[in-house]
């Protein structure tokens, strides 16, 4: 369990569910965060459940053992890294987006190039660091995976957070500056 980290998986996009529940009858400990969304059919509006990183399902995982039943997965095109290096994804950003979809009213979220980095001090993600923004008349808080370039939105009270950082561009970590993402096939 000590070598285990987060990976994301890209994968074919609209398999995400099934893919989930292919890796967790494999034994291994998976995670697709998904939001609800309200949709227009002919029998009316309705509600479906839908993935807040399309295309992506993370998976807790040691590159040094078992990852074959992984990558042979029908639907997983590889691990998310740079070049042919998988690159893992922070257990706190896993975290973060765990405790966020427990709490609920979360949709996906543009990446943000600039804002305020806060931690939340109070509430259910009192802990949890991230950027607020201000939509319609409510604030959220916007936790990244920066592996992925992608992020969520969660409603939260602006009293509940405090700055951590002043306003500057968001800067990646250095391993992602300049370099292409992509799924590596191992």
């Amino acid at each position: 369990m000590s070598g285990e980290k987060w990976f994301a998986l890209q994968v074919n996009s609209k398999r995400e569910a099934l893919i989930s529940a292919s890796l967790r009858t494999k034994g291994y400990e998976e995670f697709l965060p998904q939001y609800s969304d309200k949709r227009r059919s002919p029998s009316g509006v309705r509600e479906v459940s839908l993935p807040l990183f399309p295309g992506y399902v993370f998976c807790r995982l040691d590159l040094n053992q078992r990852i074959l039943p992984v990558l042979t997965t029908p639907g997983v095109i590889g691990l998310v890294g740079v070049g042919r290096t998988p690159i893992p994804v922070e257990d706190a950003e896993v975290d973060a987006i765990k405790t966020a979809v427990e709490f609920g009213q979360i949709e996906p979220y543009p990446r943000l190039a600039v804002g305020q980095t806060v931690e939340m001090t109070n509430g259910p993600l009192a802990g949890c660091e991230g950027i607020v923004v201000k939509v319609r008349n409510s604030w959220r808080l916007v936790i990244s995976v920066t592996l992925l370039q992608r992020s969520i939105a969660v409603e939260i009270d602006r009293d509940w957070a405090r700055p951590v950082s002043p306003v500057t561009p968001n800067r990646a970590p250095e391993y992602l500056q300049n370099s292409a993402l992509r799924a590596t096939v191992i």
